[in-house]
């Protein structure tokens, strides 16, 4: 019997990295792109410890001939859409590429998908930051909650969203939204607010560095680990139909919180090293996020298995080994 095989875009990012990993130990054949830079070293960072047991090549979301030609070619069992400008702040700054990469890359592997292969699975990475300034009575957003975007990358997880599912109706193709709540690991690019934190207070631990500039410090969000939502994406792509899921942990805390919890670890008061710098500020505040994620836990069973300290202690862990060497 021939491996299921599965095709990853952005399969060099924190969450393409760590479902190629759960996808190898589920012995499946597994293949991704990645945008071409000018640095590999820092391309490859992520995957380097199993891209020979994948089939890795340069690929873009933009470029429609690559997706078609890997389409065709591999003829996936599953596909998982995770590519993405993903900085929400920088979609603010760079708005047009924003737009094309997020909506115009997802029409352009939808029609690929439909085009070549169409029975098979398609997953698309959704996001949190879809609902922006909607919450529901009970303070949390779930499947059913209006969306009401406050950035260009939400805006363009919208279209994404309503996109996935006119294929699905339109075509009777098995497409499905994963609606991810904020994921975090050590893996996270560290202009991300969570790894720039712990990177910061570990250096400042060390002497490396003085002040810790961020923005908004009231900013709440529920924050889970990649390695648990991974799990999920593979759930919801065999399931027995295609539907829409949140995957969140349902606990909410805001920058100011996390930030007492790191620098308290390293047995400092993060009052003294921080400052709020206008430039990380965002021309408008998403405030608050938190998921509710029952249908998912009650259709596959799924629990996380981090909590937002051991997943902080593990980043924690992460730079101090850095450091240290």
């Amino acid at each position: 019997m021939s491996k299921r095989k599965a095709f990853i875009t952005g399969i060099n990012g924190q969450d393409g990295s760590y479902l190629a990993e759960l996808l190898l130990e589920k012995d499946y054949e597994v293949y991704g792109i990645v945008r071409r830079n000018s640095v590999a070293e820092n391309q490859y960072s992520r995957v380097e410890h199993f891209d020979r047991d994948c089939h890795i090549e340069y690929g873009d979301l933009l470029d429609v001939s690559s997706l078609e030609k890997m389409i065709r070619t591999i003829q996936p069992d599953e596909i998982y859409n995770i590519a993405a400008q993903s900085h929400v702040r920088i979609s603010m700054d760079i708005p047009q590429f924003t737009v094309q990469t997020n909506a115009l890359g997802i029409v352009n592997i939808l029609e690929a998908y439909k085009n070549n292969c169409p029975t098979a699975r398609f997953y698309q990475a959704s996001s949190s930051e879809m609902f922006g300034r909607t919450v529901d009575e009970d303070g949390y957003q779930r499947e059913t909650t209006q969306m009401n975007p406050t950035s260009p990358y939400g805006c363009t997880k919208v279209f994404g969203f309503n996109m996935v599912q006119h294929y699905r109706n339109a075509y009777n193709l098995f497409a499905s939204n994963g609606i991810l709540f904020n994921h975090e690991s050590p893996r996270r690019g560290s202009n991300f607010v969570t790894n720039k934190v712990v990177k910061a207070a570990v250096k400042i631990k060390k002497g490396l560095q003085d002040k810790l500039p961020l923005g908004n410090l009231d900013a709440y969000r529920d924050w889970g680990h990649s390695k648990d939502y991974v799990k999920a994406m593979h759930m919801i792509l065999n399931h027995t139909e295609p539907d829409d899921f949140v995957c969140a942990t349902g606990v909410t805390n805001s920058v100011g919180d996390m930030c007492d919890y790191v620098f308290s670890k390293l047995d400092l008061d993060c009052k003294d090293y921080i400052t709020q710098d206008p430039k990380f500020m965002r021309a408008e505040e998403l405030k608050y996020l938190r998921g509710d994620a029952t249908k998912l836990k009650t259709t596959f069973g799924w629990e996380p298995e981090y909590t937002f300290e051991t997943m902080m202690d593990e980043m924690i862990v992460h730079w101090m080994k850095i450091y240290n060497e």
